[in-house]
Parts: C-alpha cells; structure tokens; sequence
C-alpha cells in the first residue's frame, strides 16, 4: 500500500513539474493577450483559404494544366458548407479549392453567387470536411471607434495569421472593385496585406463584425499602410443570404441604362446622370423618361440627365447607385432630371432589377 502510494505522490509531482510552467507562463499573460489568443484559438477553424484556379494549356501540350490564378481568404458561413469570400478573390475563377486549418486535403468548391458591387462572394464546398466549424457573426451598428478589432486571414499566403488593433473609423466610403463606392466601410489598423482579403474582421467577442477587403492606397500599392477596410456585417447579412437563395442580389431600380462618364462628358455633361436606354417595360418609360434616340436622318439627340432622386443630389453614377441602395423595392420616389434646358420631376415606383 505505501509503494502504491509512493507511486501516485511520484505521479503527481511529475505532472506538477510538466504542467506548473504552464500556468506560469499563462499567468504572466495580459488579460488583452489572454482574449486574443482564446479568439484566435475559437474562431481560426472557421477560416479558410481560397485558391482561386484556372486551366491552362502550354504551347507543346495539349493537355490541360490546372493551376493557382491567385489565392485569399474566407470563413465558413454555415453547416451546409457555404464559404464568404471577397468577389476579387474569386473573379474569372474556374474552379476553386479551401483548405482549412490542420487539414491537408484541399476541398473543392463551386461559386454560388457574387455581388460585385459590394465585393461580396459565396462559395459551397462540393465535398464537406468531417467538422464545420461556422463563423460567429455579430453586428456592425453597434460599433464603436476605438475598439479592440481582430484579423484573421492568410496574408501572403502565410497561413492563419492573426493581426490586432482596433476600429479607427466607421462609415467610411472606399471605392470598391464593382466600379462604385461601398458605403459604411470599417476603417482598422489591424494589418491586411495582400491574401487577407475575404478573411474576416473580429470584435473582442470573437464575433464577426465585417469582411476583410483590401483596397488600393492612392499609390497603387498594395501593402498594409495601417489603414485596412472592412465591410460591415450588416452588409453582409443582407447580401449573403439573397446570394444563397438567388444567385444574385435582387435591388430597386429604375429600369435604366446610364451613359458611361466619361461620354457623357463629351457632350458636355459634367454633373448628373444622362439615360443612355430606358427598358420600355421599365418604370421610367411608363413615367415618360427618354434615353439617347436618333431621328431619320442619323441626328442624335441626348438622354434626359438625372440629377436628384427625393432630396438627394446625383453627380455622377457612384451617386446614383448608393441612393438608390437606400430604397426598397416598391418604394416610390421623386426624380429631378434636365430635359432641353428645364428641369422637371416626376413619380417613379423602384422595381427589381
């Protein structure tokens, strides 16, 4: 009986001496460490890496190659296997693998839709992983500047790197890669490099609060600055699912197509939006708004020039696009549009588009 007790007094002593270092060690830590490294350690198996691939064909090979076009990051949405990415992460893909931390099978994914606009894009796993581990999402109204923001991504194609620092500023507007500018953006100094894009942007909670996007400094380049951007979840939450469900994102408009800016500058439009088509099953032709038409005799006369929707000034189209984003489909709203030289107002009910 004493040798047995000997033997359990040795045990004991052993697993002191093993794990006492430990909780030293974790004793030493910050509280804010100690929350960064939990975060890390809960939410990195809901991130992925996206490898966005394409098939090519060498000049003396007629077999095709399958090779990585550019790679970034995402999280898992759901159980069904959805995966949330940036749409420049996936653009002109062919196919798509994600890998995910400590598994070393790559799974194949289809897109299932894309948002352009909004740089949003979901991704579904073809085949599933043994465990999905879906993002915690949070919300992005009740954010405030100046707290603590976490970044999980693959930058540089390092994987499941974590980068810290907080909120910097709220509401920003970042043009974005749809060619108009996304509203509400989240401004972080959390460092976002290149790869870091669709990864996700965390609170103190480990609760998602926005989309790692990287975006373009006024240099080109394309390096952390300590001025990464995020969009907010709450943009998220209203895309994804649309996304899910439709392939697309179902917004009001007004039945139009706009002329680019850059010809509508030639003919000395500089501010307001010229009609260049109206869908005549459209509610702007059922109002009466005219595009770009041509007599007989090869005349061309200019569209009708948008440049107010209620209250709201429209400058260009990146104004036209954002105020219109504000409506629901069904909302009727007041157009202000220049038509030879007079402005004039009509009615109009937003419809799908």
């Amino acid at each position: 009986m004493t040798n047995i007790k000997s033997k359990l007094n040795c045990i004991v002593f052993v697993l002191i001496l093993s794990i006492g270092p430990v909780f030293a060690a974790e004793k030493m830590l910050l509280e804010n460490e100690k929350n960064s490294i939990s975060i890390f350690q809960n939410a990195a198996s809901s991130i992925v890496n996206v490898s966005n691939m394409k098939i090519g064909r060498g000049l003396f090979n007629i077999d095709a190659t399958e090779f990585e076009a550019g790679m970034g990051s995402g999280f898992i949405w759901d159980k069904s296997g959805h995966i949330v990415t940036n749409f420049h992460v996936v653009e002109n893909g062919e196919s798509f693998l994600i890998a995910f931390k400590d598994d070393k099978k790559q799974y194949r994914a289809k897109l299932v839709g894309a948002d352009p606009k909004k740089d949003i894009a979901v991704l579904k796993l073809i085949e599933l992983p043994r465990l999905l581990n879906p993002i915690v999402v949070g919300e992005s109204k009740t954010l405030q500047v100046g707290q603590k923001a976490l970044a999980i991504g693959n930058p540089l194609g390092l994987d499941h790197t974590l980068t810290t620092g907080t909120v910097s500023a709220l509401e920003r507007k970042i043009r974005g890669y749809g060619g108009v500018s996304i509203s509400g953006m989240i401004q972080t100094d959390a460092a976002i490099n290149p790869g870091n894009s669709g990864g996700a942007l965390l609170d103190s909670q480990g609760k998602l609060i926005g989309v790692n996007a990287m975006i373009y400094n006024g240099a080109g380049a394309q390096s952390s600055a300590g001025l990464g951007f995020a969009i907010p979840v709450d943009t998220v939450k209203t895309i994804v699912p649309q996304l899910i469900k439709h392939g697309k994102v179902i917004r009001p408009g007004l039945g139009i197509a706009v002329l680019e800016e850059y010809y509508a500058a030639r003919f000395g439009v500089l501010e307001g939006v010229m009609i260049k088509i109206v869908d005549p099953k459209g509610p702007s032709a059922k109002a009466g708004l005219r595009g770009i038409r041509s007599d007989r005799q090869g005349q061309y006369y200019i569209g009708d020039i948008i440049t107010g929707i209620d209250s709201a000034d429209v400058k260009s189209f990146d104004d036209l696009y954002t105020i219109l984003d504000k409506y629901k489909i069904g909302d009727k709203v007041k157009i202000k549009y220049i038509r030879d030289n007079k402005e004039k107002i009509v009615d109009i009910v937003l419809t799908q588009v």
